[in-house]
């Protein structure tokens, strides 16, 4: 009866001790440090689009993090960053008030930088190169997609955060970064750049006319931003009055941004039809459809290449599986996540990848790409060559818009 009774107790004082370990003081006893750490714990809880959390015991990270002494608020970013990273996401993200700030205004201002957009690949952890933003220093020093960034002034990007690179890059007109880069097998090369203000008109067009004389507008998009689509309905309706008979849309080098910035536009383009299915954690599908309202029915051709990224990609494969567009490039870049902002009461933010995207086939395009219904390779020429037709993917395009090639109008 002894012996039963000390296994009993024993089993019990194990069982006190083991919840004693991982007990953390309640709510209303919690430092600020310890707040905002459970504040972001709980977004991503209810929010992340996968429910194993990179196949770990999400409840234990959180009261590790917890446990940490933490004396300041940049020691608890530390805790979150640490947090997030067990995640294996380097789209889902803390971002620091000065950080979410520049964020906000990159979709919807303008900015002082160097003008690149830039990702993590997600299987090295290189700093690679999305694209450079039209007309920025970037763009005019040559750096072109898929470079990989190996230092910034000196810092290497190893372990380095997509934020604080991008913190890094930007700055006040007339200061100077250099970045040293690396394109595919070729030997580093060092680039010093002289920040400037970054416009961030996302919408050129022009009426253009063939040899043949079919007047065609030529729409370059440089990004998905809060203006996006007001921009580019002014420029249709501006075109169809000048008497554009077909359509060249450059996606080229096009980053992406705001996911409802992506459905509008294809929404211009579509009268109907499935433009993005969404899935979340649970598998749930969503839809978004067109809505009957599209600004004309004129051939269309879409440029892309390996720049061509998220949102561009929601674009390109709601035009080509509704057979709207012809595509002709390279095949995309092949981000088929979807982040949601949170606004945390301190005033930083933080990025969530909620939910992966397919296209209207059910095409599932993440680390995959689209590719294009004409494979043309890009060739490098220079900036006042682009879109010319010293342009090979420019004039594979136009090739299409000529008589009798001309691609079917939209059913």
């Amino acid at each position: 009866m002894k012996k039963r009774f000390f296994r009993f107790g024993f089993l019990l004082l194990l069982s006190v001790v083991f919840v004693f370990g991982w007990w953390t003081p309640p709510a209303s006893a919690f430092t600020d440090e310890q707040k905002i750490i459970a504040e972001v714990w709980r977004i991503v809880n209810q929010s992340y689009v996968d429910d194993t959390f990179n196949h770990q015991n999400w409840w234990l990270v959180r009261q590790k993090a917890l446990k940490q002494p933490l004396k300041n608020r940049e020691e608890a970013y530390a805790a979150i960053g640490q947090m997030l990273a067990s995640l294996a996401d380097p789209f889902t993200r803390h971002l620091q008030p000065d950080q979410y700030r520049s964020l906000q205004v990159n979709t919807s201002g303008e900015l002082t930088g160097v003008g690149l957009q830039i990702a993590l690949d997600e299987e090295t952890g290189e700093l690679q190169v999305l694209s450079p933003i039209a007309g920025s220093p970037a763009e005019r020093a040559g750096i072109q997609p898929r470079d990989r960034i190996l230092e910034i002034d000196g810092l290497s990007t190893k372990n380095i955060s997509l934020d604080e690179a991008a913190a890094r890059m930007r700055g006040p007109i007339g200061t100077n970064v250099t970045l040293r880069i690396i394109r595919d097998k070729t030997e580093p090369q060092e680039i010093k750049l002289v920040r400037d203000r970054i416009a961030l008109n996302p919408v050129f067009a022009e009426l253009r006319t063939q040899p043949e004389g079919l007047p065609f507008g030529y729409i370059r998009l440089n990004q998905f931003n809060a203006n996006a689509t007001q921009e580019l309905a002014n420029a249709i309706a501006r075109l169809e009055q000048e008497g554009a008979e077909a359509y060249i849309l450059d996606l080229r080098n096009n980053p992406g941004g705001l996911l409802q910035s992506g459905i509008e536009i294809a929404r211009l383009w579509l009268d109907k039809g499935t433009i993005v299915y969404t899935v979340n954690r649970q598998g749930i599908i969503g839809s978004f459809d067109a809505t009957g309202s599209a600004l004309t029915k004129d051939p269309l051709v879409v440029l892309v290449n390996r720049g061509t990224a998220s949102a561009s990609e929601i674009l390109a494969g709601a035009l080509q599986d509704n057979h709207r567009a012809f595509l002709v490039g390279e095949k995309t870049f092949g981000k088929g996540l979807i982040q949601s902002l949170f606004d945390l009461s301190d005033g930083s933010g933080l990025a969530v990848t909620v939910a992966k995207y397919e296209t209207p086939n059910h095409h599932d395009i993440n680390k995959l790409g689209i590719i294009p219904d004409r494979v043309v390779s890009w060739e490098s020429v220079s900036r006042d060559l682009v879109a010319t037709e010293a342009d090979p993917q420019y004039k594979a395009g136009l090739d299409l818009l000529i008589p009798p090639a001309v691609i079917a109008d939209a059913a």
